[in-house]
């Protein structure tokens, strides 16, 4: 009764979201500007309902505002197009942010966006869904999205839950989890992906496709070409390829050794070490779930079989750090501590991350530790330059945020940064090994 207009990548995507297959879950479609992202999404969504009496779907955005104004567009004129009739196939309360359709199936337009009074989503607490489609899900928290996948449980069709994501390429955890996966076969069985570009959509007028071709590099290579490893974003740090070129056999820097390591708070996250050869991290060592005690016995046995003094190892001292601190003497690094140069770093973390990226760009930096290779990459490219675009001192992306956004605390790259602690102190106190 109801016709609707997809492309050949539309009904690929279609595939994976039918309740005929089994093993997918969850959808993530895009790639590209013009790819027909939202028409899916709404369209999915408005086949569900109208096929399912009495089932509920969700689509959200980081903003309802911006949902209303762009995503919501493309679903009023897919109701227009295939004939349905406010007030007759469906009822729309502004007010509840809900569409009812005649047969009991239902939508509700939900806000995803990160709030500092609800940081674990409660507000979705008592939501019970059967599917959901997120559009612009790069705007949204990875905690967000599992929050709102832990909710589909309501009528579902067979039992099966079914979720659809769309984006345009970006960093971070959908990189890591969907596009990279996906290219390198690793991608989880109930998950897929599935790259739309402008050249798939039949519908676009050729100007379209013009405009976007004399967009500048950095907005041509994500709107146009989809390509998910380019990143020209004014807030980065580190460019992809220059991130590649760190990992080869080759030492570099002043020949001393030293160790740095990022302290996990206890029963969270993992302590990392790492031993380095001037600028060349030769080793990743991960401890879980030990005591300040138990982590400084290991670096110390790490500093004597590698001849490493003490002053040349710095730990983290936040929180539990200040322990091994106390037991090792070693050097100290707190992360909020004043910058060598306060006029321009916010404080020394900033300044170390900011310094060690133009060592990256500068290819003097190296890893031969090169089995953590997609782990080293996949955190530093979401360190960014939290102030840019401000007249504020330099700072980079609080540590609470990027578990918030990404999923995952970013402990291999604060390893990393902390080498530099040593070129800015090159002279600070010397001890012999013990």
């Amino acid at each position: 009764m109801y016709q609707f207009e997809y492309t050949q990548r539309q009904q690929e995507a279609l595939s994976y979201l039918s309740i005929n297959n089994t093993d997918c879950e969850l959808l993530l479609f895009g790639g590209a500007a013009g790819g027909g992202k939202s028409y899916l999404g709404c369209a999915w969504q408005i086949s569900r309902r109208l096929k399912y009496a009495n089932t509920r779907g969700l689509i959200g955005r980081c903003e309802l505002k911006k949902l209303k104004q762009t995503t919501m567009k493309t679903f009023w004129k897919i109701c227009v197009d295939i004939g349905l009739v406010k007030d007759v196939h469906y009822t729309y309360n502004q007010q509840e942010q809900t569409i009812k359709f005649f047969n009991g199936s239902e939508i509700v337009l939900m806000d995803l966006r990160d709030m500092p009074s609800d940081v674990e989503f409660t507000r979705l607490g008592s939501l019970e869904i059967t599917d959901y489609f997120v559009d612009e899900v790069a705007e949204v928290s990875k905690r967000a999205i599992e929050i709102l996948d832990s909710r589909v449980r309501y009528n579902l069709i067979d039992g099966r839950p079914k979720g659809l994501m769309t984006c345009n390429p970006t960093k971070g955890w959908l990189y890591n989890e969907f596009f990279d996966a996906h290219r390198s076969g690793n991608l989880r069985f109930d998950r897929a992906f599935i790259r739309s570009l402008p050249d798939d959509n039949p519908h676009l007028p050729q100007s379209y496709l013009d405009k976007l071709s004399r967009l500048s590099e950095r907005d041509r290579k994500r709107l146009k070409d989809g390509d998910w490893d380019f990143d020209d974003s004014n807030d980065r740090l580190y460019h992809y390829d220059d991130l590649l070129r760190c990992f080869r056999d080759e030492i570099v820097g002043n020949k001393t050794k030293y160790i740095t390591a990022d302290i996990a708070a206890l029963g969270n996250d993992k302590t990392i070490i790492g031993l380095w050869d001037g600028m060349t991290l030769l080793e990743i060592h991960k401890l879980e779930h030990k005591y300040p005690n138990e982590v400084a016995d290991y670096i110390r046995q790490l500093s004597i079989q590698h001849n490493v003094r003490l002053s040349n190892i710095v730990v983290d001292a936040d929180g539990l750090g200040i322990g091994v601190v106390g037991i090792l003497k070693c050097q100290a690094f707190n992360n909020g501590g004043r910058s060598t140069e306060p006029e321009i770093y916010l404080n020394l973390k900033s300044e170390c991350y900011f310094k060690i990226a133009d060592d990256i760009a500068n290819n003097s930096m190296t890893f031969i530790c090169k089995s953590y290779k997609s782990d080293i990459i996949k955190e530093l490219e979401v360190v960014r330059n939290y102030t840019a675009n401000t007249e504020k001192r330099r700072q980079v992306t609080p540590k609470d945020e990027i578990k918030r956004m990404h999923g995952f605390s970013p402990d291999i790259a604060d390893m990393i940064m902390m080498r530099k602690y040593f070129d800015l102190y090159p002279n600070y106190r010397r001890y012999g090994i013990r």
